[in-house]
């Protein structure tokens, strides 16, 4: 990470430039309030945040404000960045950062910031994403429209969560797939149909998706979708 003087925000896709930039994650921009790395003692850019402001309440900085800058770009924000073990060593336990590590959030309007940009805030103009990973799932999930698939990779981005929770995808999805919602939808990170979301081939074909097959060495036959053709992907979705 490097200081900079000047950021340039895009509608839909966050920082120009940074690596974390991505359509479809609600953790495009990490904001920190001044007054809290103020009274925690740590320094602008230790807790690996964007954007440093200084002069808002701590009751208005809150999932689902609005911030608008004077160039009018704007940030919806989303939910609580969550304490990890990349900014452990900054204070005595993450339980006392609990709430002060930022807020993350979309851009929702492109324009360009500075150092000292004024902005404006607007609480509760959106609906707060949940803390719970478990519900962004089920939140990114019903937004998948009919006729197109996604990967659990893309599952990852779109909860805004570590690679780590890979492995919590299987046990999500086992939750869910006795419920009403389109996890027939999903597939593993190279395409594979999934073994226990039921008919799940014939969902996807019902909706316009071409189903293949392939034999394994175990001689068994193995369902898959060429992801090319149906991939849902570059679709920013938390605008509004």
């Amino acid at each position: 990470m490097v200081e900079l003087k000047t950021l340039n925000l895009k509608i839909g896709y966050g920082i120009e430039g940074d690596i974390n930039a991505d359509p479809i994650s609600p953790r495009q921009v990490l904001i920190v309030r001044y007054e809290d790395i103020l009274d925690l003692s740590i320094n602008p850019g230790e807790l690996r945040e964007n954007i440093v402001i200084m002069g808002i309440e701590f009751d208005n900085f809150i999932p689902g404000s609005l911030l608008t800058f004077e160039s009018g770009a704007a940030i919806r924000l989303t939910f609580h960045c969550e304490p990890c073990k990349r900014i452990a060593h900054l204070v005595e336990s993450l339980k006392s950062i609990q709430g002060k590590r930022g807020i993350l959030g979309v851009v929702i309007k492109s324009g360009e910031i500075q150092v000292g940009s004024n902005f404006r805030v607007q609480a509760n103009k959106f609906p707060a994403l949940s803390e719970n990973p478990y519900e962004r799932f089920l939140n990114f999930i019903i937004k998948i429209p009919s006729g197109k698939i996604v990967t659990y990779k893309q599952i990852i981005k779109g909860m805004g969560v570590d690679n780590s929770y890979l492995r919590a995808i299987p046990t999500y999805l086992k939750k869910t797939s006795i419920a009403d919602y389109p996890v027939h939808r999903i597939l593993d990170s190279k395409g594979y149909l999934i073994s226990y979301v039921s008919q799940q081939k014939s969902k996807l074909e019902t909706e316009g998706i071409k189903v293949l097959f392939e034999v394994d060495l175990s001689n068994l036959n193995k369902s898959f979708v060429d992801i090319k053709d149906y991939l849902w992907e570059n679709a920013p979705i938390y605008l509004e």
